[in-house]
């Protein structure tokens, strides 16, 4: 009489690990891109967001100065009183000036393109006018 092994079937085989890991595989291939693509919107989405409040804060300067701040005083001009503005009520920021989501400051200028009074942007993700996508310039003048 043959004695059969009582081996405990514990574990998993070879093959089995392998599928597993496959579909692991092609679930984060399908999934990774769109949610990278998501971080990017939400920096330009947070990046519109902190124009819109820098834009209110230039306007409450220029309410209690009569003036926009100039391109040299730049946006400090809304956490620290510039020199001879006897007027100025600040800081107009509670948290002061940030930077913006990809950690590059605010670019200010007064007066602004086609006759606005200030224009205010972020270059993107690569810093540099123009681009598409995370790349796309956010500015308070449309976008």
């Amino acid at each position: 009489m043959l004695k059969k092994s009582k081996r405990p079937s514990a574990g998993f085989t070879l093959l089995e690990l392998l599928v597993v890991i496959v579909i692991i595989g092609l679930l984060a291939a399908f999934v990774a891109p769109k949610y990278f693509g998501q971080i990017g919107k939400s920096k330009t989405q947070m990046a519109r967001a902190q124009i819109e409040a820098l834009d209110k804060a230039i306007d409450q300067y220029r309410l209690d100065t009569g003036t926009y701040p100039t391109t040299a005083q730049g946006l400090v001009a809304l956490s620290a009183q510039p020199a001879g503005e006897a007027n100025w009520r600040g800081p107009y920021l509670k948290k002061g000036i940030p930077m913006d989501p990809w950690g590059k400051p605010y670019i200010y200028t007064s007066p602004g393109a086609d006759e606005r009074e200030f224009d205010l942007a972020s270059y993107g993700n690569d810093g540099a006018t123009g681009g598409s996508n995370e790349d796309a310039d956010v500015t308070n003048y449309g976008n």
